[in-house]
This record gives structure tokens, C-alpha cells and sequence, in this order.
């Protein structure tokens, strides 16, 4: 029976894998075409007298420990390795099976079959090569299947929509969505892609927090060797930063309006307010009524204040040059509290200024450094208004001090406070506690840009229910 066998194993010679046949001892017996033709490589046959002669040296004692299992309970192993031939090496899955159990072991025959995994080795590598991509990519990746539904998602998918992969998965991309999106726009956006073909656009989707999130996305149908469409691969890039420039061009074209319209009130009130203002002067030197002279002076006080707010609302407005300038930092927080005073939500806060007189001029931009003081008391005044105060005196008190080789003004408000949950986002774009339509949330954050960027540094601290405290750091040698 065996030599019956031995004789028929030309049978395997149709086959691709290298078929070995073995003694009980690992001796190679028969081998199949497949075999010969790689084994010729190597001088043939006679140059291995063991299977294991093929099998690079550090897995030999692992094949040998499998082969002898398979010998001793007559059943089959495998394991991949790789055989070392002619100075080359190729990857296989290397398989024993004992079709043949003889009397004893040294009857017994073994057949190996080695197939060559090489190709299904380098598919594997540029799988995960792919996954490690896709995984480490700091754009949100998901892949689904025909129907949509969501099969992949990368960390930063995950981390962006604020979902766990577990709710993702399975669901289909639409509960990442904002609805301002049409059913027509994603009806050709599918038309596209089933398609065959890349569609990429820009859209807006939605955290699980209800925040939004603005990307460009781009969907490539998946094909498989048929050229046949098996899933679909989409990618985002986050526009939120380019978003954020827009509101801040559009913030600063308004900013110009204001500083344009400023200037024509300050043209066409100018005159009227001088005339006024003289035509006082006139009557205070014709009367001698005491009544009408404290009068008129309250009169021309006030002629002086409105005539002031206009200057500094033209000065304000006015476009930066970006030049560096000795800038007095306490002059730049008189003029900003002077302003701050004005508005009317300010009438019932008292303003405390404890100015340093060894405060040095610094080399900044002083409109820029000018518009952080006055956000800053503009939130600090928005905070106090809208919480309920129960009678309490309100304040806003700001300080100034050299400590360290550091210019440091302190702004200290009588406000509600800021929750601790909410202190690590103040200085966040569109972070606001303000009702709808009340704020922005860019004050602070533009504000943080601009004292870093004069090497200078800002920080808060709060306690809920009674004051918040912002300190500006900026070094006096850069």
C-alpha cells in the first residue's frame, strides 16, 4: 500500500504549493513539480536530506516540535515560516498531515505541503502600513459598506464627533450630521460615488455636543480587482480654523464700518457740538446767575465728554499699521476704562484703578494691546449685568505692577464667576456663555492671540458666585 503510494504522489505535480513526502525521520522521500522547481534553484534535491534543511534557521526547532506531534498522535500541524533557498527567502504556510500511520513510527509517512505566501505577506504589510495611516492621521477617516453604514473609524473620527466607536459603527454617516444639508445634495453626492467616481465639497456636520464642525469631505468608491464597488472611503479636513479667519475678516470689515462711521459722526457732530460749546462760553461770561452758570458748565462738561468718546471711538476703529510703538500701558487702560464707561450697561459699576508709576512703556501695538483691555472690561461688564447682584455693589477693579521683570495688570470683577467645567475654554474661538446673539466668543480668544504674540501671557481664575480675575503677563525686556 505504501509503495502504491509513493508511486501515485506524481498526483501532486498539478498542483502550486510544494508537496514533500517524508519519513518518519523528516527525510524528504518524494517531492511534487512545484518542489523541484524551486529546489532546483538550489542544486536540487540532493542538497537537502531534511525538510528541515529548508526552514530558516530560527524556526527549525518550532517545525521540528510540530512535525513530531503530528508523527506521535497521527494528526496534523501547521505554521508559517520561511524556507531559505539559494540565499533567498520565501514566506510560506508550512502544513504537516499524516495520511499514512504505519505499523510503527518508522513506516509512517508524512506530507508537507509549503505554500508560498509571499504575495498574501505583502498584501498583509500594505494593509496595515494603510491602518497605521489611517489610524494615526490626525483627519477624521471612516469607511462604509454599500449601504452606508459605517464599518472604520479612525481615533480622529472618534475624537471629533465626540461619539465612541461603538455608536458609530453600524450607524450610517447621517447621525454625524448637522440637517441644514438638502436630501438633493446627498441624492447626487450618492449618484456620484455609486458612480464609480470621487466627490469632494465642503459641508457641515455636527458633534454629539451639538457643536458644529465645518470639513472638507472627499468620498472615493473602494473597487475590488473587478473593477466592482464594495464600499466607500471618506475623508475630512478640518475648515474650522479657515471658518474662524472668515468671522474674524468679516469682525474686522465691521470694525473698519464703525471706525468709517465714527469718523463722518465725528465730522458732521464736530461743528455743531463746537458751535454749542461756544455759544455756552458766551452766555457763562454775559450772566451772572449762579444757577445759570452751574448749569451751562454741566452743559459744556458734557459737550467735552461726547466730543471725547468720538475721538476715541475714530482712534479705536482706525486700521493697525503692525508697528511696534512705546506704548503706555497705564494711558491704554485709562482710555480703555473710559470707554468701557460709557456704554449704558456700565452706569451702576464703579471702576477702581490702582495704576503703577513704575510701569514702563513697552514696544507693542498699541491699538491691539488697547482692544484686549477693552474686551476684556467689556466681558468683565457683560458678566456683572446679566447676574442677579441682590442689591451688592459692583465693581470692576484693575491694577497694574512690575513683579518680576514683568508688567502684570490684574482685572478683577464683582461678576457671577466662571464654572470650573468652563475655565479650560474661555480663551476657546466661539466659546460664550452669553445668550443667543449676545457674544461672539472671539473677544477673549483674539485677545489670547494678541498677548502671545508679544511674548506675553494671560490667565484666569474664578470662583463661582463671586469675582473672576484675569492677569496679563508681559515681559518688559523680549
Amino acid at each position: 500500500m505504501n509503495n502504491a503510494f509513493e508511486y501515485n504522489f506524481d498526483l501532486f505535480d498539478r498542483f502550486p504549493s510544494m508537496y514533500f513526502l517524508l519519513g518518519a525521520d523528516g527525510r524528504i522521500l518524494k517531492t511534487n513539480a512545484a518542489a523541484n522547481e524551486i529546489l532546483k534553484k538550489a542544486g536540487g534535491i540532493d542538497q537537502y536530506a531534511e525538510i528541515f534543511d529548508l526552514v530558516e534557521l530560527c524556526d527549525r526547532t518550532k517545525a521540528l516540535n510540530i512535525f513530531k506531534k503530528c508523527l506521535n498522535k497521527k494528526t496534523y500541524g501547521q505554521c508559517q515560516t520561511r524556507f531559505f533557498i539559494n540565499k533567498e527567502l520565501i514566506n510560506i504556510n508550512l502544513t504537516f498531515t499524516v495520511p499514512i500511520a504505519g505499523k510503527d513510527k518508522s513506516d509512517t509517512k508524512i506530507i508537507a505541503v509549503a505554500r508560498d505566501i509571499t504575495e498574501e505577506k505583502q498584501k498583509e504589510a500594505e494593509l496595515l502600513r494603510f491602518y497605521n495611516i489611517a489610524e494615526g492621521t490626525v483627519n477624521p477617516v471612516q469607511i462604509t459598506d454599500l449601504t452606508g453604514k459605517m464599518i472604520y473609524v479612525n481615533p480622529a473620527f472618534v475624537k471629533i464627533s465626540g461619539y465612541t466607536k461603538e455608536e458609530l459603527l453600524g450607524k450610517n454617516p447621517r447621525i454625524f450630521g448637522s440637517g441644514k444639508t438638502s436630501r438633493k445634495f446627498w441624492d447626487r453626492v450618492w449618484e456620484v460615488i455609486s458612480g464609480g467616481k470621487v466627490w469632494s465639497g465642503e459641508i457641515e456636520d455636527t458633534k454629539k455636543n451639538g457643536e458644529p464642525f465645518y470639513s472638507q469631505l472627499l468620498i472615493s468608491p473602494i473597487l475590488d480587482k473587478e473593477e466592482k464597488i464594495i464600499g466607500y472611503f471618506g475623508i475630512h479636513r478640518d475648515l474650522s480654523e479657515k471658518r474662524i479667519l472668515e468671522k474674524q475678516l468679516i469682525h474686522t470689515q465691521k470694525m473698519e464700518s464703525i471706525g468709517t462711521l465714527a469718523a463722518g459722526i465725528a465730522h458732521e457732530v464736530g461743528n455743531p457740538l463746537a458751535s454749542i460749546s461756544a455759544l455756552v462760553q458766551v452766555v457763562q461770561r454775559d450772566t451772572n446767575d449762579a444757577f445759570i452758570k452751574e448749569k451751562l458748565g454741566l452743559v459744556k462738561n458734557q459737550v467735552t465728554r461726547i466730543s471725547k468718546i468720538i475721538r476715541d471711538l475714530v482712534d479705536f476703529s482706525r486700521p493697525s499699521n503692525y508697528e511696534l510703538h512705546l506704548t503706555n500701558i497705564n494711558k491704554s487702560i485709562v482710555e480703555a476704562v473710559e470707554i468701557t464707561k460709557v456704554g449704558t450697561k456700565a452706569k451702576n459699576i464703579q471702576f477702581n484703578m490702582k495704576l503703577s508709576d513704575d510701569v514702563p512703556s513697552l514696544p507693542l501695538i498699541p491699538d491691539q494691546i488697547h482692544q484686549v483691555f477693552l474686551n476684556i472690561l467689556i466681558n468683565a461688564v457683560d458678566a456683572i449685568t446679566e447676574a442677579k447682584t441682590n442689591g451688592k455693589p459692583n465693581s470692576v477693579e484693575v491694577k497694574s505692577f512690575v513683579e518680576d521683570g514683568n508688567v502684570m495688570v490684574t482685572f478683577k470683577d464683582t461678576g457671577p464667576g466662571i464654572e470650573e467645567n468652563n475655565l479650560n475654554k474661555v480663551f476657546e474661538p466661539f466659546f460664550t456663555t452669553k445668550g443667543q446673539g449676545k457674544g461672539t466668543g472671539l473677544g477673549l480668544w483674539v485677545s489670547y492671540g494678541i498677548v502671545k504674540s508679544f511674548q506675553g501671557d494671560i490667565n484666569i481664575e474664578s470662583e463661582p458666585g463671586k469675582k473672576t480675575t484675569f492677569t496679563i503677563t508681559l515681559p518688559i525686556e523680549t
